[in-house]
């Protein structure tokens, strides 16, 4: 018995010591495992940088009472109205979670979605303008989204996985009755696109990967669908929505090159006509207007341009907008207004309309950015360096956009590396990059190594199945060319990113540990067995089609030999995990096992954990935490202060 009570005295105070060792503590609903306290110098030199904002473009309001939006002036995004270019936004949703997607119907009546706690078991709510009401229409269970209101705005297509949990069928709601009915079945991921003009079809998208996605003819009254362009070859699909005449479709789609072309397809002749030959980069978006003029966009080396089509002269010509990314058309009841939201990095997203008659563009939101001087953020360089293998018979390049603070340097260098993994690192507003640059003097260099998208679908396939490393080796290419810069210092160097780029990060530590002074892993996959096993049902085969099948014996064999969680003993340098307990993509497991393999091989980890977060911050006070910590950890690790 004594000698009992003797290893049970040890056992408690060795376990009393790693608590200690380990100083968790509790901020709200945070969970901070070896952050310190944060410096009341550090809170008040980032007052300014996070007291910024953004709006976004959710619908034009009928009989000219201006237009919908979205944007934060507490802790979350929520719904605004703006009757005219510059007038006040009036804040019409108050809730405690963000409001997420949106659609506007042309009688004014709204529909959004929104979750809790960061779940993504999106709930959608009806919404009346006048009266402020609101009503949960959806089950409270599954997860709903792709709001979708018919031309007459009787009705509105969305879909949800309501039946099973896992597939997501698209439904009707009627709005007068409230009734609500299933009109198409599907396996996996099905998103309604486009209303026809008299309400009667339904285009409907089936997404398998972003390498493949299929177009159906949804007949309302029979129920049949009509695959548009079947084929046995991988075809991916993106954006499509009705001529005004309901003759034809405008679509983009990648079955003719490398890229996505924007095409018309004329319905009788069952012939396409591409639009956009000449463009050798991808087509995103468009919208039509009740006048049938057409716009789009593309993605041209990350930066978004603009164009409008008259379909009567068949002539194309380009908007004059400000350099950055632009999303959110949308024409209104005129089809003389187009409004787009325009985001650049060194202003944050603010919406504009432009008129197609005059060709001006008004700006009718100005978001606020803390009273800082925007004409010091720094706007990056699209740089391009050698990487280990070859494009044809030159060396490939890899993309990266590079921000250089000002001064001589040598600078400490942040990579910044994107998620998806067919994500695109794009030049936006980011107050925390700006931070980094002008508070810190780090550099930032943010990649987009094979595998991403936005560089023809050929780039987009060279990481997938067994080719998964070979996007790390990029960031090793990249670290070579941070050494061969004069004013960069390569013995101070931090890898950070989320999601698949929080994979990114712990690759990176890794194989390149002796080169990197620190990593910052935000909602990472650190086993990707683990993560396909536990990721929810309704996303696993979407994630399989990417990284491989774990239930082949093969594929999971391999899976298994390139996770971190195999490696972690390699790993020296400290790290930064960060995570959302409510995360429904890389579930918390992901990061947890992570931190504890490497502690137990004796690395140092700060693990920040948001209780009420799911895949990333969205509440403001959780945001401004993570950002303290990073900025913190950085200046420790990779500043040496």
């Amino acid at each position: 018995m004594r000698k009992f009570l003797c290893l049970l005295s040890i056992a408690i105070f060795f376990s009393l010591c790693f608590a200690q060792v380990q100083r968790v503590r509790e901020e709200g609903n945070l969970r901070l495992e070896n952050v310190p306290e944060i410096p009341q110098q550090l809170i008040d030199s980032r007052l300014r940088y996070e007291n910024t904002r953004s709006a976004r473009f959710c619908g034009w309001l009928p009989n000219n009472k201006g237009m919908l939006i979205a944007t934060r002036f507490a802790e979350t995004t929520q719904l605004h109205v703006v009757e005219k270019p510059g007038g006040a936004r009036k804040q019409v949703t108050f809730f405690a979670e963000p409001v997420r997607g949106t659609a506007v119907s042309s009688n004014g009546q709204v529909a959004f979605s929104k979750d809790v706690g960061g779940s993504e078991f999106y709930q959608i709510f009806h919404f009346d303008l006048d009266t402020a009401k609101y009503e949960m229409i959806t089950d409270g269970k599954s997860r709903n989204s792709g709001m979708l209101w018919s031309n007459k705005g009787d009705a509105f297509a969305f879909y949800s996985t309501q039946r099973n949990g896992r597939d997501s069928d698209i439904y009707i709601h009627v709005a007068a009755t409230k009734e609500q009915y299933m009109t198409m079945e599907s396996k996996g991921l099905r998103l309604p696109l486009s209303w026809s003009p008299d309400d009667s079809k339904l285009l409907i998208l089936e997404y398998i990967s972003i390498n493949e996605s299929r177009l159906y003819i949804h007949e309302m009254v029979s129920g049949e669908s009509q695959q548009l362009n079947p084929s046995e070859e991988k075809i991916s699909y993106g954006d499509a929505v009705w001529s005004q005449d309901g003759k034809g479709i405008y679509l983009t789609s990648d079955f003719a090159g490398e890229f996505r072309q924007l095409y018309y397809y004329d319905l009788e002749s069952k012939t396409f006509t591409s639009l956009t030959k000449d463009i050798l980069w991808d087509v995103q978006s468009v919208t039509v207007s009740k006048t049938n003029s057409v716009a789009f966009t593309t993605n041209e080396n990350g930066m978004t341009q603009v164009y409008i089509y008259n379909t009567t002269t068949q002539e194309r010509s380009k908007v004059n907008v400000p350099v950055g990314t632009i999303g959110g058309l949308g024409f209104d009841n005129s089809g003389e207004n187009l409004a787009l939201t325009i985001n650049t990095p060194q202003t944050p997203g603010d919406i504009f309309s432009y008129n197609l008659k005059d060709k001006s563009l008004q700006r009718w939101t100005h978001s606020e950015v803390g009273g800082l001087n925007t004409d010091k953020f720094v706007t990056p360089t699209l740089i391009h360096y050698p990487t280990f293998d070859k494009f044809g018979d030159k060396v490939r390049e890899i993309p990266a956009f590079y921000y250089r603070p000002r001064g001589k340097g040598p600078f400490p260098v942040v990579v910044l590396i994107h998620g998806g993994p067919e994500g695109q690192y794009r030049p936006r507003f980011s107050s925390g990059i700006q931070y980094y640059l002008n508070e810190l003097n780090v550099a930032v260099v943010a990649p987009n190594v094979r595998g991403s998208a936005g560089y023809g679908k050929s780039y987009l396939k060279l990481d997938n199945g067994y080719k998964r490393e070979d996007s790390v080796k990029d960031i090793g290419k990249l670290l070579d060319w941070v050494a061969a810069q004069p004013e960069l210092d390569s013995k101070k160097v931090l890898v950070a990113g989320g999601s698949y780029g929080g994979y990114m990060v712990l690759a990176s530590m890794i194989h390149f540990n002796d080169r990197l002074s620190a990593g910052i892993d935000v909602v990472g996959i650190s086993n990707f067995v683990t993560f396909l096993t536990n990721t929810k049902e309704y996303r696993r085969d979407l994630r399989r089609a990417e990284y491989g099948d774990e239930q082949d014996p093969k594929m999971k064999e391999f899976l298994m030999k390139i996770s971190p969680t195999t490696q972690a003993y390699k790993i020296s340098k400290p790290m930064l995990i960060a995570q959302g307990l409510n995360d429904p993509r890389v579930p918390v497991s992901e990061s947890e096992q992570m931190v504890e393999m490497i502690r137990k091989n004796g690395g140092e980890v700060w693990y920040f954990l948001a209780k009420d977060e799911g895949h990333g911050f969205r509440k403001k006070k959780n945001a401004n935490y993570y950002q303290y910590t990073a900025i913190l950890f950085m200046q420790k690790f990779l500043l040496n202060k």
